[in-house]
């Protein structure tokens, strides 16, 4: 029982440490879900720049929780079963959820920044695409299809796939440069009955809620196809 106590105490001590480092408003709180959710860039005691999902009462419904559940606690389930598989998403320093009296849920999801690493529309407009080459681009589209069969294959669907949440990083020049593809904003992840059904709705909404080129979607396709093993119905 006393070490219990030490160790919820400690996970208290935790939550309270996050929960009043305070930092830059990356994403201002919104208003939705019976609650409030935002994300603010904040320093880590070791000095590296942590992001800061912080949220009151903003719950999800499921028959697995019909009473509700910080959506941050879905994201962190995502990100974990995700990390197992490879696909590359932001590490989790902290999660926690408490009751709060006044909004009923408060909870946070403190992840790592992923230095280097941009979103890929900014990527494109500051010229990576010429800069590297499009022997370099290919490996991006490359990349990012073997990270979406990754998580389809596991079942995962995104279900907020949206070009934004695409985020890249190239290292090197040539035919030494490193490409990384990374996915963020899982607060909406779950798992399907099958890959194919998760394949089929995140690869349509990205799709529509990305600007690639007709010749660069069929490209990604090409790649996602290959790693999957076979053709995706409707992509």
């Amino acid at each position: 029982m006393a070490v219990q106590c030490a160790a919820e105490s400690a996970s208290q001590e935790r939550f309270d440490y996050f929960w009043n480092l305070r930092g830059e408003w990356v994403e201002e709180p919104n208003v939705r879900r019976g609650g409030e959710s935002g994300v603010q860039r904040v320093w880590g005691s070791d000095g590296k720049l942590l992001y800061t999902k912080r949220q009151t009462g903003h719950i999800y419904r499921s028959w697995r929780h019909p009473f509700g559940r910080p959506t941050v606690l879905r994201e962190r389930d995502a990100l974990i079963g995700l990390s197992q598989i490879d696909v590359r998403v932001p590490e989790i320093v902290f999660c926690g959820a408490q009751r709060d009296p006044v909004h009923k849920w408060r909870a946070l999801l403190v992840t790592r920044s992923l230095d280097g690493f941009e979103e890929i529309e900014h990527w494109y407009a500051g010229g990576g695409r010429e800069r590297h080459g499009e022997a370099v681009h290919d490996r991006v589209l490359k990349d990012l299809a073997e990270n979406l069969v990754r998580m389809h294959k596991g079942r995962w669907q995104h279900s907020c796939i949206y070009i934004k949440h695409v985020f890249v990083r190239v290292t090197g020049e040539g035919d030494a440069a490193r490409v990384e593809v990374a996915l963020i904003d899982l607060e909406k992840c779950r798992q399907r009955l099958t890959a194919r059904r998760a394949a089929s709705h995140d690869m349509k909404q990205l799709r529509r809620h990305s600007s690639f080129s007709t010749t660069d979607w069929q490209k990604l396709v090409y790649f996602y196809e290959k790693a999957f093993g076979s053709a995706i119905k409707g992509l």
